[in-house]
């Protein structure tokens, strides 16, 4: 790692003599920059696709300082994004219209999508995708099941990096923050022959003190030291045909991530133990960023088994993590003739990790556990394309998925018998088939009228195993059961052109989620027994405008979702496991999801630019009812949705003028999250109350330097990314970043 940090460090030093590509960030004031996207499988105008998208440019990323698309969560309204906290590199909670998944268990698919150039991600672990060489980011509101396939129920966020220029060029930034943090990264672009550009990125970031106080260990916790390396190659051997290569590899170390207790009076390690929160809002250490976790793992046990450890024996440890990944995505581009495209894409994503977490919060061993993992998947799409500028534009093709996981979990217990330490092994081995085929078509009706009309056949077959103890396996394996799920999910669309610069849309789709086998359960039956499939209609209506001479962009849209077997990750109490509870996945409701979002760009005055958004959410179960272990019926249709605040909402504003020869800006944002439950059940001792999210910059930009003094959450709010309530015993929660700020310098070269 050493090395690997000394050789990078010298590629970036490289940046120095003149290689890079992304000019300093400027606008061009007075006129709205138009936003391509790829929400249909080809590039469109924003204002042209009839589906609820929003967007961000390579500009706009970059005047967001973003570590990651969690700090670009106020690209569109009903939009929540959030770190769990579980586990290392960062497990994504992505919540869309209130629809997405919050679980570290990779058996269980998200609800919302992510994909980068091309390539779908299957994993909430490393969702979150580092900011670093990033040209749009698009959401996709609402089921995308006929053009990005399955797991995308409640929408997609849809990642374009940018390709080689085949242009000696590029930039190098390099900033300092606080938490004693600094980050290094270049973008290099050049031309091995005429037809061959090359483009090579790299990047670290050290964060050498945490956010989090461990008043146990008496230090911070939440350190981290990230490296990247990239790759990208475009041939183009003739006028038609395009070859493109992309490499990249992450590779995370990191204090584990911090977990906060926060038991209620009524709940076992307050009673048993002393642990219990001043209040239901506020961890034990009376500090939302106080820890107490203490450390400590048993011996190696002689093989992989159960083991018992007298507590005395526990050997101390910090908690330490790593979380490594790979990718490879293959493209080819063919324009056949002036109406018939061919596209191949080939994407490779793999992962590496292993952590040791403290779930319980306290100075005690009382529940942590080692968790090393695999995550490997591959994907194949072939696509046609047809256009020859008459009344039908299509696209369609072939999609093949194929993907492994495995988790060889310990849980360490200190709880269950007094004095002892119990080492309990699980292995959980989930594959995943896919096959689809899609088509989606334009038929223009008019000069006025244009009907959109698309579907898509899915197929999924995914096959699981667990061994170890899992009480009732007592050391067993299951007979590796599998199941499959299909569903044809239709798209229908209308669309009305008013005028040059304002449309009228309507939208009907559906959404399929495949069903699947739970990873951490209680006993044979239920690591036999599948979930089912959900599905979910969508209906929309919307407009988009350009206005007073494309200085004012206006885009509005109401919905309404309705949800079928809707799948529910819950904790429920279980007397079948050591630590008194399973974690499955059920499918005990329907919902019904309604609200209204609005979309605004805005040129005030030729100086001063505004970007705003605004969410209006009711979600509500039609019913939610499944019976406990002991045979009774549960109904919790009183809840409310997890992570589907009624309002949200953000005001962007820059403001910019040239002064001494050079470009300034200042820019300031306003985010508004409503009060919100973070868990299934919503638990109040982690329920988040509204709050108000304040980040700002001041910039100058002179010749090839840009230098800027940035500030994120400057309000310091101090909210819930995340909640778990463990079977009565305790509950533990994840908090938002705090207050950061920094200074950044960038340097461009041969723009």
């Amino acid at each position: 790692m050493k090395n690997g940090k000394k050789q990078l460090v010298i590629a970036l030093a490289a940046a120095g003599v003149g290689i890079t590509s992304v000019p300093v960030v400027q606008a061009q004031q007075g006129v709205l920059e138009e936003i391509t996207v790829t929400a249909r499988k080809r590039e469109e105008s924003m204002q042209d696709v009839g589906i609820s998208v929003s967007a961000l440019s390579e500009t706009e990323i970059q005047r967001q300082f973003a570590r990651d698309i969690q700090d670009l969560a106020n690209i569109s309204p009903n939009l929540i994004i959030d770190d769990t906290g579980q586990g290392p590199g960062g497990t994504a909670a992505i919540f869309i219209r209130g629809v997405g998944m919050a679980d570290l268990e990779k058996n269980f698919d998200p609800a919302v999508g992510v994909s980068v150039d091309g390539v779908f991600i299957g994993s909430t672990a490393g969702a979150l995708m580092r900011s670093i060489d990033l040209a749009r980011v698009e959401v996709l509101r609402g089921p995308q099941g006929t053009l990005f396939g399955r797991n995308t129920v409640g929408g997609l966020i849809n990642i374009e990096r940018t390709r080689p220029t085949g242009e000696l060029g590029g930039r190098f930034r390099a900033g300092v923050e606080n938490y004693e943090t600094y980050y290094l990264d270049g973008i290099f672009n050049f031309a091995l022959t005429d037809n061959l550009a090359v483009k090579l990125t790299a990047a670290l970031r050290d964060q050498g003190e945490g956010y989090y106080d461990n008043v146990t260990f008496g230090r911070d916790q939440g350190r981290q030291d990230y490296t990247n390396l990239g790759a990208n190659f475009l041939w183009t051997p003739t006028d038609t045909l395009e070859l493109e290569y992309t490499y990249n590899r992450e590779e995370l170390d990191q204090d584990t991530p911090a977990l906060v207790n926060v038991t209620r009076p009524d709940q076992l390690f307050c009673t048993a133990y002393g642990y219990c929160s001043p209040s239901l809002d506020t961890t034990i250490t009376g500090d939302r960023l106080g820890v107490a976790g203490g450390g400590g793992v048993p011996p190696e046990p002689p093989s992989f088994e159960t083991n018992i450890t007298p507590a005395d024996q526990i050997r101390p440890q910090f908690m330490k993590a790593f979380f490594d990944t790979e990718t490879h995505i293959l493209e080819a581009r063919w324009d056949i003739n002036d109406a018939l495209r061919l596209d191949y894409v080939y994407g490779r994503w793999e992962s590496d990790e292993d952590s040791l977490q403290d779930w319980d919060g306290v100075p005690e061993l009382l529940y942590h556990t080692e968790r090393p993992g695999e995550w490997e998947q591959d994907s194949h799409e072939l696509r046609l394309t047809w256009d020859n500028g008459g009344a039908l534009t299509a696209v369609g093709g072939l999609f093949y998925w194929d993907s492994e996981y495995e988790s060889r979990m310990r849980s360490y217990i200190g709880f269950a018998v007094p004095g002892l330490v119990l080492d309990i092994p699980q292995t959980t081995n989930q594959t995943t088939e896919s096959i689809a085929a899609f088509f989606e078509a334009d038929w223009r009706l008019s000069d006025k009228w244009i009907f959109t009309f698309g579907g898509r056949y899915t197929e999924d077959e995914k096959s699981s195993a667990q061994f170890g103890e899992v009480n009732t396996l007592s050391q067993g394996r299951t007979e590796h059961p599998s199941d499959k799920w299909d569903e044809f999910t239709p798209r229908l669309g209308l669309k009305y052109n008013y005028s040059e610069d304002v449309m009228f849309f309507a939208t009907y789709s559906v959404g399929f989620r495949a069903g699947g086998f739970n990873g951490r359960v209680a006993s044979l039956e239920e690591a036999i027994q599948p979930y089912d499939p959900e599905t979910v209609d969508n209906y929309e209506l919307g407009v988009k405008s350009e206005l007073f001479d494309n200085r004012v962009r206006l885009n509005a849209t109401i919905f309404s979702m309705d949800y079928q077997d809707k799948q529910e990750e819950l904790q429920l109490p279980s007397d079948q496991t050591d630590t008194g509870q399973k974690t499955v996945v059920i499918n005990p409701s329907s919902a019904t999801i309604q609200g209204i979002e609005f979309d605004v760009q805005a040129y005030l005055t030729d100086n001063l630019s505004l970007r705003a958004n605004l969410g209006y959410l009711d979600s509500e179960y039609d019913d939610f009812v499944y019976t406990d272990p002991e045979g009774s019926v549960v109904d919790l249709s009183n809840l409310e949705f997890r992570r589907a605040p009624e309002w949200t909402g953000t005001i962007d504003a820059t403001y910019e003028w040239e002064v001494g020869g050079g470009n300034a800006w200042v820019r300031g944002s306003y985010r508004y999250i409503d009060e919100h439950f973070t868990t299934a059940t919503n638990n109040p001792e982690t329920a988040n109350d509204s709050q108000g999210l304040v980040d700002a910059s001041i910039n100058y930009a002179i010749g090839d330097l840009q230098f800027s003094l940035f500030g994120r959450n400057l309000t310091d709010e101090d909210t819930y990314t995340h909640g778990y309530e463990v079977a009565g015993l305790w509950s533990y929660a994840a908090t938002r970043r705090p207050r950061t700020y920094g200074v950044e310098v960038v340097y461009n070269f041969n723009n």
